[in-house]
């Protein structure tokens, strides 16, 4: 009850914050002195590309430097509106809205000015340019404390990304019956960007998969004798009532001196297919000798990519992986699969990382299927602790020869320099991808989005909050972010009821 109290509370708080700026219209400054760089605001919204239907980019300056910020937005139709109060800018929904629609193709003009101690420095303006194509309007993440070892409350939930409106999936306090167990939620996955096949994992107290097929939920046992472990990292198939699984025998070790501070890693994995419809599980690929995770299927469904490890050299073989773990590298690999048989070829190499002393893992292959993302790394298959870890995105060859990375994208407005970038996805329409990233501090990892179009990525930029203090002061990771053309309409107390079977 206290949860739910908290929550309408901070609604409240939300909703009279932006009644308060509706009429937050102040003067620009009558004096004031000209700086030659732009405004050191956060988020740092200056220069990006942005979807015609996002949520008002409020920002503000540091308030350790100044006391108060005025900015000035200018509207390719030479309209003008000002904004600020403190430290921050806070713009209403409505006239928000009306300067994307203005902008829509073009850009609005940005000026800021930061006062302190009575004196205005006028900051270089900066430009926002406003796509034409928009971005999917929800997206759905975990969110978890980045605690090592433990953890207490969790939720998925889902946001309105052309709002601020947010609400849970799930929690892990609703079916939990043994407290001390705790129990653990995650691996969120949609069919086609829709939430009337969807699923996710409950681990430990009250374990099962949740499945949604056609909007009726079930729960799941996907451990079979065969298997290594239930299902663990999903990807549906485009076409068919069909999930690509990892099952995983994972284990995390602790480094004391290294700046990658944990290391997650398998002693098992393999790939398995479950049938929704029938309740069955197939052995995709289960070489006891190497490791295959992280699967996902093209567009079209006639291909499923994951990654696997190459052999260890000779003198690391039956050595403990918490000394060898530098050397478990992973290529990215491809098998075609026919639907109506649900039969895989032979497996085919598509990109070779390990020869270039690196490890890929997460790929995702764009919806019009010509190109290849993924995460990168010195080693590993859990970059989102890997501080040298970065987005690529490579052209993908048709004719499922290999890709090299000399013919990599460049995503350097899109990725960070020094800390972790994981978990890439592309949006439905194919012009926006999401990034899970540690920038900020290196410590949280937050939702992040850049666009793309004719093979160029611009500047990435941070999920839009209410209050931009928000993305600091909440203490929780946004985990595996996916895109949804729609939201989930089942609800956690509808989820919850099948626990009770």
């Amino acid at each position: 009850m206290n949860r739910h109290i908290l929550s309408c509370c901070k609604i409240l708080a939300v909703a009279l914050l932006l009644l308060s700026s509706c009429v937050s219209h102040p003067d620009i400054p009558s004096e004031s002195k000209k700086t030659n760089s732009l405004p050191d605001i956060y988020p740092d919204y200056c220069d990006v590309t942005i979807p015609c239907n996002i949520a008002p980019l409020n920002f503000m300056l540091p308030d350790v430097e100044y006391d108060k910020c005025v900015a000035r937005i200018t509207t390719p139709d030479s309209k003008q509106q000002t904004y600020g109060d403190g430290v921050k800018v806070l713009i209403p929904e409505n006239e928000w809205q009306t300067m994307l629609t203005a902008s829509k193709g073009k850009s609005m003009k940005v000026e800021v000015w930061g006062e302190k101690d009575g004196k205005w420095l006028a900051f270089k303006p900066f430009e926002i340019k406003v796509a034409e194509e928009p971005i999917d309007e929800y997206i759905s993440y975990r969110l978890i404390e980045p605690t090592y070892v433990a953890w207490s409350y969790m939720s998925i939930s889902q946001r309105n990304v052309s709002s601020f409106e947010e609400n849970e999936i799930f929690n892990n306090e609703v079916t939990s019956i043994d407290r001390k167990k705790g129990q653990c939620i995650n691996c969120h996955s949609y069919q086609n960007y829709k939430t009337d096949n969807m699923l996710f994992h409950v681990r430990l107290s009250n374990g099962a998969t949740v499945i949604v097929n056609d909007g009726k939920v079930s729960k799941v046992n996907l451990k079979r004798d065969y298997t290594i472990s239930a299902g663990v990292y999903p990807s549906w198939h485009p076409k068919a009532k069909l999930v690509a699984f990892s099952t995983n025998t994972t284990r995390q070790a602790f480094h004391t001196q290294n700046h990658n501070k944990i290391e997650v890693y398998d002693e098992a994995s393999d790939l398995i297919l479950y049938d929704v419809e029938k309740d069955s599980v197939s052995v995709i690929c289960a070489d006891s000798t190497l490791l295959e995770v992280y699967p996902t299927w093209s567009p079209d469904g006639k291909h499923l990519y994951y990654c696997k490890t190459v052999p260890l050299p000779e003198e690391m073989k039956g050595q403990d992986i918490r000394t060898t773990y530098p050397k478990v590298q992973y290529n990215l690999y491809r098998r075609s699969f026919d639907v109506a048989t649900h039969t895989f070829g032979e497996e085919q190499l598509v990109y070779d990382a390990v020869s270039q002393d690196k490890s890929a893992t997460l790929p995702r292959i764009s919806p019009d299927g010509k190109y290849l993302m993924f995460a990168e790394g010195r080693y590993g298959c859990f970059h989102s602790r890997h501080e040298e870890a970065d987005i690529v995105c490579i052209p993908l060859r048709q004719d499922g020869a290999l890709v090299e990375k000399s013919s990599a994208l460049d995503l350097s407005l899109a990725n960070s320099k020094g800390y972790s970038e994981s978990y890439p996805t592309w949006s439905s329409n194919g012009h926006w991808i999401m990034i899970a990233s540690r920038r900020y501090d290196g410590n949280y990892s937050r939702v992040y989005f850049a666009y793309f179009k004719d093979g160029k990525v611009a500047k990435a930029f941070l999920l839009p909050q209410a209050d931009p203090e928000e993305n600091a002061l909440r203490l929780k990771s946004y985990n595996r972010p996916e895109f949804m053309v729609e939201p989930v309409r089942t609800t956690v107390k509808e989820f919850s009821r099948v626990f009770d079977k």
